[in-house]
């Protein structure tokens, strides 16, 4: 079996239960503060993840039934985009992937952002795109009423998408050439506008960045329900997706992302992610305790149609390490492990989990990974730009 499992840990304030916060030793205290997600993120990093996930709302934290903001939960956020940039000199080779949403957000904005993370990360920033469906988020704009339908919302990320690859590629690698002679600083035929004119977005010009090092960051999607996995495979480099177990349902919704690659007339098979939300015990039956202290001092369980739109495993390392394996038979690529608890799931995740798979022969060990851009520890192939493809199509030296 191949070395390369994936492993993405998911990191979201005090961790992924809305009641992580009361946990004792949480980070509660610490939500706001670039030292808690620096030494989060750095564990993570030197201890072999591949990358981490950050999360992000135009909400500031769960809303209650009547939509007002649940004050048992943790309420307020830092820019996931931001939390990126800053936390990116303190690593070395983990892959910094935020989650910006496209719904509200310029598509140059979008562009710009991510880039820079590619550039002060040297080729490590990833992009989970996101949606914004709900009015409370719309309110905050005021451009436009909220509620829109998904499909809606989904045909207008599919065009903001394109346009930000559009933006990525539209300096080439070589654009800026520095000729004290003739005193050009640029080649301004190797620099392209990103003409772009759609139902919901119109762009022309080009990004204000020079072209990343990764050229394109790998652009993650959650794939949780049908409409969500179509557009996950007409935009994303990597599908995450929400099995049970590694059972009929896991083999299921693996099998439809391929189907509908074979739909799209895609050639390219993107690995899949399972997406799962995890809390790490030293036995079953720990975790489990553990578990329903944390859903009795929410007052609900947390779990798939409450609160989780993936599976909720209480767990040990042991039993987590056979899931993966089980999941890498079917043909999965990895996991994004949610963290019930930040910092201990996450740390049990970094210093527990990754020698574990390493012992099982899921994962090579931290010395050989490599340090190379994301795309690459990814398996994904280079980004070559649309513009280098069409120039040399037309017999042109690129």
């Amino acid at each position: 079996m191949s070395d390369r499992t994936i492993l993405v840990t998911a990191l979201q304030g005090a961790g992924w239960h809305p009641a992580a916060w009361r946990v004792a030793g949480s980070a509660a205290r610490r939500l706001s503060s670039l030292g808690h997600w620096r030494d989060v993120v750095v564990e993570q990093d030197l201890l072999g993840v591949d990358a981490v996930t950050i999360e992000d709302s135009f909400t500031a934290g769960p809303v209650d039934a009547r939509g007002d903001l649940d004050t048992r939960s943790v309420v307020g956020r830092l820019d996931a985009l931001l939390v990126a940039n800053a936390v990116a000199p303190a690593t070395r080779a983990l892959g910094l992937v935020p989650t910006v949403s496209v719904t509200h957000t310029e598509p140059f904005h979008v562009a710009t952002g991510l880039q820079t993370l590619d550039h002060v990360s040297h080729g490590r920033a990833g992009w989970r795109v996101q949606v914004s469906p709900t009015p409370r988020e719309a309110a905050l704009f005021g451009r436009r009423p909220g509620g829109d339908e998904a499909s809606v919302l989904f045909d207008e990320a599919r065009e903001v998408a394109e346009v930000v690859s559009r933006l990525w590629d539209s300096w080439d690698d070589d654009a800026i050439i520095r000729d004290v002679t003739t005193g050009r600083f640029i080649d301004r035929d190797r620099i392209h506008n990103a003409e772009f004119e759609g139902s919901f977005v119109s762009v022309h010009g080009a990004s204000i960045v020079p072209r990343s090092p990764q050229g394109r960051p790998p652009v993650f999607s959650l794939a949780h329900r049908a409409d969500a996995a179509a557009f996950a495979v007409d935009v994303a480099d990597v599908v995450l997706v929400t099995p049970g177990s590694a059972g009929r349902e896991a083999q299921d919704l693996l099998d439809e992302v391929r189907h509908l690659e074979q739909v799209a007339g895609s050639d390219v098979r993107r690995p899949v992610l399972a997406d799962l939300a995890v809390l790490i015990g030293s036995s079953v039956a720990e975790a489990r305790d553990d578990l329903a202290a944390l859903d009795a001092a929410a007052g609900t369980p947390y779990a798939v149609g409450t609160g989780s739109d993936t599976s909720v495993l209480a767990t040990t390392i042991a039993d987590l390490v056979e899931l993966i394996g089980d999941l890498r038979g079917l043909g999965y690529a990895g996991v994004r492990l949610r963290p019930l608890r930040i910092p201990v799931d996450s740390t049990a995740i970094a210093r527990q989990l990754v020698p574990a798979l390493v012992t099982a022969g899921l994962r090579a060990d931290v010395a050989s990974r490599p340090t190379a851009d994301l795309r690459t520890r990814l398996g994904l192939a280079p980004a070559v730009s649309r513009y280098v493809r069409t120039t040399a199509a037309q017999g042109v030296p690129a």
